[in-house]
């Protein structure tokens, strides 16, 4: 199966202040705030949502083909994607933009303060999926994650116009897109992903019930965190699998990203619902364990090892012939 995962493409610079940010802020002075905190720590990770699903397959042995919008300063980062089995030769490179990034410094009590810069990511909106059909030899599926709202609406209108399936994931840009925006998002799709907050977000925006939007997609998936994920949709019985057993959670960042990458990794094996929902809530485990999002590496052994643990050996028996099929 030919996949193509579109959406934010970003770096993180995460810091650690060791002191409070309260006690240096002045309550009468908070009108002309000017301060600097010196960090003990600096982590930079690779991260957006796109190449987060994308690292997944390709753990999982696929070949996603990443479509963004990234700056000149991605090289390292595409480097790294490629070794990973992701393809990068759809990325549109800006001629003005860094990459998009992420600047968060991290008190001793565990607030933050930190700044988001899009840069790049706002060029999105000027990339066609056509060309990207053209080079492969056509797609069968497009995950459209969160990205410049405007991106989003464009690629789910042309995978509309030109018939390919399509993933709706609009996860934290719901906030900021409007109901017409929404309904546009999810029309059609063959998939549409939410955690269960979203989902309530979903139909308040859009004004649709839970039954008018099955009436618009093919399969919703909503993931409902520790009690695992609910599958519903036209024709099928509801699915329900709870989360895979975890050694030690580290890092949620990038969880769900894991979850999507298991899934239609399994589906394009061929795998069922039920079974793709079980091998994504296992990636999904992996990430939980892992600080940073693209720092875990699937063994076939292992993968399936845990699998039993958490789903039964036939769940285990069935995934392994893909893994092994596939990860050399």
């Amino acid at each position: 199966m030919k996949i193509v995962v579109t959406g934010s493409i970003a770096t993180d610079h995460l810091m650690h202040f060791p002191g409070r940010f309260a006690e240096q802020f002045i309550a009468d002075q908070l009108h002309k705030v000017s301060l600097s905190f010196l960090v003990d720590d600096l982590v930079v990770r690779r991260g957006g949502i796109a190449p987060n699903i994308a690292f997944g397959m390709g753990q999982l042995g696929l070949h996603p083909v990443l479509v963004g919008a990234v700056g000149r300063d991605f090289d390292d980062y595409r480097s790294w994607l490629e070794r990973n089995n992701v393809d990068c030769g759809s990325l549109l490179v800006s001629e003005t933009a860094h990459t998009a990034r992420f600047v968060c410094t991290t008190d001793e009590d565990m607030c933050q303060i930190g700044s988001f810069y899009a840069g790049a990511m706002s060029e999105a909106r000027n990339i066609e999926l056509a060309p990207t059909a053209a080079r492969i030899g056509g797609i069968d599926l497009v995950i459209v994650s969160p990205n410049d709202p405007a991106a989003m609406t464009r690629h789910t209108q042309e995978c509309r116009d030109r018939g390919y399936d399509f993933v709706a994931d609009p996860s934290q840009q719901l906030a900021r897109m409007s109901g017409t925006d929404v309904r546009a998002l999810i029309e059609g799709a063959a998939y549409l992903l939410t955690n269960d907050y979203e989902k309530g977000l979903l139909e308040s925006k859009t004004g649709y019930s839970d039954a008018e939007v099955l009436e618009r997609v093919g399969v919703r998936v909503t993931t409902l965190g520790k009690l695992g994920v609910r599958i519903t949709g036209r024709g099928i019985d509801t699915v329900e699998v709870p989360i895979a057993k975890e050694v030690h959670a580290y890092d949620p960042t990038g969880v769900g990203d894991g979850f999507r990458a298991g899934f239609f990794s399994a589906l394009s094996w061929g795998l069922g619902l039920e079974r793709a929902a079980q091998v994504g809530s296992m990636l999904a485990t992996l990430v939980l364990e892992t600080v940073g999002t693209q720092e875990y590496l699937v063994s076939p052994d292992e993968f399936t090892k845990r699998l039993a643990l958490s789903y039964g050996d036939d769940a285990a028996d069935e995934v392994r012939p893909h893994l092994v099929a596939t990860i050399a």
